[in-house]
């Protein structure tokens, strides 16, 4: 229940978000849910792509520098209080989050949540023990 995303390394100048993402445009990939953070001289953007594989190929001949990360997807209840009880089972079971944005698809009544963990599997093994609903491929515009 693992995703992959890319961390495509951006300089802090005008303009240069978007030439990722027209590399993607072009390579006919689309994003399914991206984040950007940056600093006074790069950015991070951080994406899942409807297929990881060809947008890492196709950035990478475009001269962009790309990293794959694992991610953990899962549903959080989308109410007050959701995120909440699902960080008190992260912390308890001594999980750190490293960092963690929205998804933009909806599962029903429940937001998806994007968690970045330095263990993604131990991460999955608990969550799952907790029953928490992780989000796979297979239920996403995203190939494995």
């Amino acid at each position: 229940m693992k995703l992959s995303q890319l961390s495509v390394f951006l300089e802090n100048k005008p303009g240069r978000l978007s030439h990722p993402c027209k590399v993607l445009a072009d390579a006919g990939i689309n994003i399914v849910t991206l984040s950007v953070a940056d600093t006074t001289q790069f950015g991070i953007m951080r994406l899942i792509a409807a297929d990881w594989k060809g947008a890492k190929a196709a950035l990478e001949k475009a001269g962009c520098v790309v990293n794959v990360t694992e991610v953990v997807a899962m549903e959080v209840a989308d109410r007050p209080g959701g995120l909440q009880e699902i960080l008190e089972i992260i912390e308890r079971g001594g999980m750190n989050v490293e960092y963690m944005y929205a998804f933009t698809y909806r599962a029903g009544d429940k937001a998806i949540i994007v968690f970045r963990f330095e263990n993604a599997d131990a991460a999955v093994a608990l969550l799952r023990g907790k029953g928490v609903n992780l989000v796979g491929s297979s239920a996403l515009p995203v190939q494995s």
